[in-house]
Order: structure tokens, then sequence, then C-alpha cells
């Protein structure tokens, strides 16, 4: 488990060990007991899976490709986590996505546990043949360990519903004649996917920072009115004005993020800048989203980089350099590209009052405490971006019943869950002045995991 997300688990169960309430049945030296045996469940993984995928490509050169599939814990219910196709790939980033994702389902009472895989391989670089190949050897060396009872995958960072297909034909082929629609999420409508399953994420995104600001203020006025937070201050301010927001990423995540904020009808947004892996676009006035997600959709999801290509798409903006999104005058930045984006060395430059987390890790610990200390508020990946696993859970409900919800029901539902959390976790951050969302985030969670730890005996 990487540094971060380990102190903060640790910090959880320190505080609940020092609450008399929680787990009153463990006392004295069983108490001391229990909490030190779930500091040492929590901070590793069950199982750690990893390979070599042997591939032949196109020009017939044979290569072996690092890939793995980590299981962190199941005390929820099956793994479950996505593949990430990505040149950084490597088994201590998946073995803390797989951490991640146990504590993002017990936040969100999803009944999976954590899981994560990846192969370390820059997308682009491989034909859509060798991806295939690619996708075939993955569930062929891990078959044994996945399935719709056991560890589900869905899609991450350079996968998407094509891949997820291809992987559940080839679970298929090795399990003829068991289920299979629940061995992969993520899949394409036609195959057996859910409906809104590909915007579920940058939808959540968007949903948390709306509901915040909007939703929750109106719903809970006498709290946020005699609040002393720094906190609630910031969300009062923010609440009341034209909010200038940019979106870095502009794929699967953060082009439906930067959508849903630009057509939002309860808060008044501006999408002033976006970027991905090559440029960031600005514009005081707001972008022209729909336009953008429509050339990059022509462009293998690159934005328009130059002034010549903004001209061709009948877009009005300025390209800067690809950093740029983070330092730039706004309201609200969400993160939706990689992890470390915000780190210590350059923190002093970001201006947003409001950070959302669409991708997993982006802001580093030393950075999430000094930006904290200025009172920006965080909406940390745990809650923000868990609207994939959400919708990934009725994806997989469906395959099992073998009926299917309509786009309306899912973002119903969607969104029912998605409040729920945070009319839990909201008001103690409000009215804690000494905890960060994303602390809060992590004793909810840690204390899910602790009491079903705790009932299932497994601490002894």
């Amino acid at each position: 488990m990487a540094s971060q997300t380990g102190a903060i688990v640790q910090q959880s169960l320190n505080k609940l060990l020092g609450s008399p309430a929680f787990l009153h049945h463990l006392q004295g030296a069983e108490r001391t007991q229990a909490f030190t045996s779930l500091g040492a469940i929590l901070s590793t993984p069950n199982k750690i899976h990893k390979s070599f995928l042997r591939i032949t490509l196109d020009k017939g050169e044979v290569v072996r490709i690092p890939a793995f599939r980590i299981q962190h814990n199941d005390t929820l219910g099956p793994y479950k986590g996505g593949i990430r196709f990505h040149e950084s790939v490597n088994e201590e980033e998946v073995t803390n996505l797989a951490a991640l994702m146990t504590l993002k389902n017990a936040l969100h009472e999803v009944p999976f546990g954590g899981a994560k895989g990846g192969v370390a391989i820059s997308p682009r670089e491989f034909t859509d043949r060798e991806l295939y190949l690619i996708c075939k050897k993955y569930v062929q060396y891990f078959a044994d360990v996945l399935g719709p009872d056991k560890d589900i995958p869905a899609p991450d960072v350079g996968t998407g519903e094509r891949e997820m297909d291809w992987m559940t034909a080839e679970y298929k082929s090795i399990h003829p004649g068991q289920p299979y629609l629940g061995s992969f999420t993520g899949k394409s409508v036609t195959n057996g996917g859910s409906l809104g399953r590909r915007e579920a994420t940058g939808k959540g995104v968007y949903m948390t920072m709306s509901y915040l600001l909007s939703g929750f203020l109106k719903e809970h006025s006498t709290l946020m009115a005699g609040s002393s937070s720094r906190f609630a201050a910031t969300a009062v301010e923010l609440s009341s004005k034209e909010l200038r927001v940019a979106v870095q990423g502009f794929g699967n995540v953060g082009s439906v993020a930067a959508l849903q904020a630009a057509s939002c009808q309860e808060l008044r947004n501006k999408v002033v800048a976006v970027s991905d892996r090559n440029t960031t676009l600005y514009h005081p006035d707001g972008l022209d989203i729909p336009a953008l997600i429509e050339w990059a959709r022509h462009n293998r999801g690159d934005l328009p980089a130059s002034s010549e290509q903004l001209d061709a798409a009948g877009i009005q903006g300025k390209a800067l350099g690809r950093e740029e999104i983070l330092y730039l005058d706004v309201d609200v930045l969400i993160l939706a590209a990689l992890e470390d984006q915000i780190r210590e060395d350059n923190v002093k430059r970001v201006q947003a009052r409001l950070i959302v987390e669409g991708a997993n890790a982006p802001v580093t610990g030393e950075a999430d405490r000094i930006l904290s200390d200025r009172g920006v508020i965080i909406i940390p990946d745990i809650l923000a971006n868990a609207g994939g696993v959400i919708v990934s859970y009725l994806e997989w409900l469906q395959g099992r019943e073998t009926q299917f919800y309509s786009h309306e029901e899912i973002d119903r539902r969607l969104a029912i869950k998605m409040k729920s959390t945070m009319s839990t976790i909201l008001p103690l951050y409000f009215e804690e002045e000494s905890m960060t969302l994303r602390e809060c985030c992590y004793m909810q969670a840690v204390g899910k995991l602790a009491t079903m730890l705790y009932l299932q005996g497994k601490l002894y």
C-alpha cells in the first residue's frame, strides 16, 4: 500500500481504537490485538498474481509483457477492479490501486472487494490485432482467479468496452457452459453491458461537486451557517458565484465531467480549460465542449493542439503547455488524468479552491496537507470517481438476472448511491475542523471493513 493510503488507513484505525463506542465488545489487550490485526490485513493484499504475456507482434517479433492481477481484500464480496493498460504499470502501483478499490467499495457500500489489474504497455504503440492478443493472453494467464463470483475486472486507463468484450469472449471460450456475462463489466451494451456505464465515472465525478455546492448546501443550510470550518466557508463562497472550471484529462472521465459541467442547470459554470497528454486549451469565456468531444472522437482521442487545428474545428481558444491547466486562475480543478499531478514541488502554483479527483491519487499526501491548510476543498478519489464501480455493480446484477435497466434508471440509481454516501460523509466533514474530506471518507470505509472483519472472526 502506498505511503499516503497506508498512513491514512493507520490514522483511521488509531482514531477508531480510541473511540470506546466502536467495537465496544473489544476491551483491553484483546482490543489492541484486534486493531493490530486490522492494520496488518488492510495494509497488505490477499494475493498477488503476476506474469509475462508472450505476444507475437505483427512483424514476427516475440515480446513478453509484464501483467498483474492483484486481489487486495474480499471481505465485502468478490474482488472488483479495473485493468489498466499503461507504460507506468508496476506491482506497487497496482497494489495501491487495489487497496483503493477495497476502500472505495466499503465507503459506498457496494458489495465487492478490491482488486486491480495492469499491463505495462502504451496501447498507442500496438496494432488492434496485437491488443486483441494481449487481451486474450491476459485472460488465459489469469483465468483461474477470475470469474463472476471470484474477481470481476472492468475498464481502466487505456482500456474500454472493446477490450472488455474481447476478454469476456475469451473467458467464455475457456469456461464453456458456465455463466459468463458477469465475468467482466464495462462491456458494450450489445454484449451484455449496461447503458450509462461508459459515462458513469465522469458523471459521478461531476455529481460530487454539484451536490456539494448545490443540493447539500440547500438541505443543510443550518449546519453550514453554524459551522466555523474553513472548508464550509470555501463551499459557501463558491456556491454563490459563477464557477470557472478546468478539467485535466479528456478521456472517458474528463470529457464526460466537462460536458456535465458545461450543461449543468443547478450551478453557474463555464469550462474555461481542458487538457490532454499534448496540450491545454483555454478560453476565459468558456470552451465549446461538445465541439471538442466531436474533434477528439475523430482524432484518436486527442484535442486540437495548435491554432490551425482550433480554426479547423471552429473552436475559440488558446493552446498552452500541457501542465499549465494545473496553475490557471480557476475556481474548480477536476483532475481526470493520472496520479501524482499535484505534488509538494508544484502545489504553491495551484490556484483552484475546489479540487475533484477524477483520477486515482492525483494529489500527493504532502500536497493534500498544504492545500487543506489553505482551506482548499479536495473531493478525494475514493468518493469522487466511484461512479464506474457503482454502475459496474448494476451491470453485474443485470447479467445475473438477464434483465436490463434503462439509461434513466441507471442514472437515477447512480445519483441515489452517490448522494447517500455524501449525505453521510459531508456533515462530519463540515463539523470536524481537524479532518479533511479524504480523512472522513477513510474513517467511514475503514470502520465498515473493521466491523465486517470482526463479525467474520478474522481478527484472531
